[in-house]
């Protein structure tokens, strides 16, 4: 097995997580004899003042000859003043055109081991695994006509969706659900837009497909207040782009900490991986951040470029045993216990670790 991964630290927290996230993906490949090859490329806001794009056509080049491509976090209030072609926001969303994307997967898993952490009740969340397909190329980020007008003291977006669009994002959700508990809410406003109407008839179109998958339609007021009240009624959720970055980071509350949560965004010419944290400039550099999101999408690039089921099963059993160990970083823990909270290169020493160890143990039970 041979990977070429271009990594996009980018700004903030980014560089600090993604090497954690490929001190984890070094482990699977020397401990497997696979050829993981890995370079590091610029993104986001440092990018944009050292070469003038916060996408810069070399990180282009390479991304798009990758096999998978490993992303920190891009942004920070000391990119503000520059040009709004020239922030790092628009050279993430350049990244997600290019290679095409349009479907971002963003599981969140309550681990018994830190229910504690949510501000929901334990009895509340134990059992909860939802994972949300988010259309990532349409929709209110890249509709035209857009503009802000500062004569005038106005400005518009356009919410605009195709068929096609729609079709393409409920298939991958509608087969993923097949793999798990064969569930999917679709989440939309069709009582209001007319594009959450035409969103609501091709997914019950396309539902047709897939005779053994329940579907359900919630409207994102409501759903947004049952997903935290009843979170173990959800399996998979599909919805448009506005709609799932907003409800994937409230799914943050179950998993206990943003900086748990993992994402994949696949269906393009090359697959995109990130945790779905932003830069965290206020503990940049403080070697503070949590990097169980960024080492969870490797798990999911495992999975889902690589096919390699089994040792993306390890890398996840690897996570859920360090942190059944009681190992934490500081978004893990209470403030008045931080002080004994783990450093990111800690956490992904001790996954590293524990990967190898589940490696082991799954070697010796297929030897038996």
């Amino acid at each position: 097995m041979k990977l070429n991964i271009v990594v996009l630290p980018g700004d903030g927290v980014g560089p600090e997580v993604t090497r954690e996230a490929v001190r984890v993906l070094r482990v699977v490949s020397d401990f497997c004899g696979y050829d993981f090859r890995f370079e590091e490329s610029p993104i986001g806001g440092q990018a944009a003042l050292d070469f003038g794009s916060p996408f810069p056509p070399q990180t282009r080049e390479r991304c798009l000859a990758a096999s998978a491509v490993l992303l920190g976090a891009v942004g920070g209030p000391q990119f503000a003043s520059l040009p709004v072609e020239s922030r790092p926001e628009a050279g993430l969303l350049d990244l997600r055109q290019t290679l095409g994307c349009f479907a971002n997967l963003r599981p969140a898993i309550a681990f018994e081991s830190i229910a504690s952490c949510s501000p929901l009740r334990p009895e509340r969340i134990l059992g909860a695994n939802i994972l949300i397909v988010r259309e990532l190329l349409g929709g209110l980020y890249f509709a035209e006509p857009r503009a802000l007008d500062v004569a005038g003291k106005c400005a518009w977006n356009t919410m605009r969706y195709s068929e096609r669009e729609i079709e393409r994002v409920a298939r991958v959700a509608f087969h993923l659900a097949h793999r798990r508990s064969k569930r999917v809410v679709s989440v939309d406003k069709a009582n209001v837009l007319e594009t959450s109407r035409l969103w609501r008839q091709v997914v019950t179109r396309v539902a047709t497909e897939f005779p053994e998958i329940a579907l359900e339609h919630a409207l994102v007021d409501s759903f947004a207040m049952n997903v935290i009240t009843y979170p173990t009624r959800y399996d998979v959720v599909l919805t448009e782009n506005l709609f799932g970055d907003i409800l994937s980071d409230e799914t943050a509350v179950i998993a206990g900490s943003l900086g748990m949560l993992p994402s994949a965004s696949i269906g393009g010419k090359v697959d995109l991986y990130e945790p779905i944290h932003g830069s965290a400039p206020d503990i940049a550099g403080k070697g503070i951040a949590n990097p169980i999101g960024a080492i969870a999408s490797i798990a999911m690039l495992l999975r889902h470029t690589a096919k390699l089921y089994a040792e993306a099963d390890s890398v996840e059993a690897a996570i859920d045993l360090v942190l059944k160990a009681g190992v934490r970083t500081a978004d893990l823990l209470p403030e008045a216990e931080r002080g004994r909270a783990a450093s990111t290169t800690e956490m992904g020493q001790r996954i590293a670790e524990a990967t190898v160890e589940m490696l082991n143990s799954r070697m010796a039970y297929f030897a038996v």
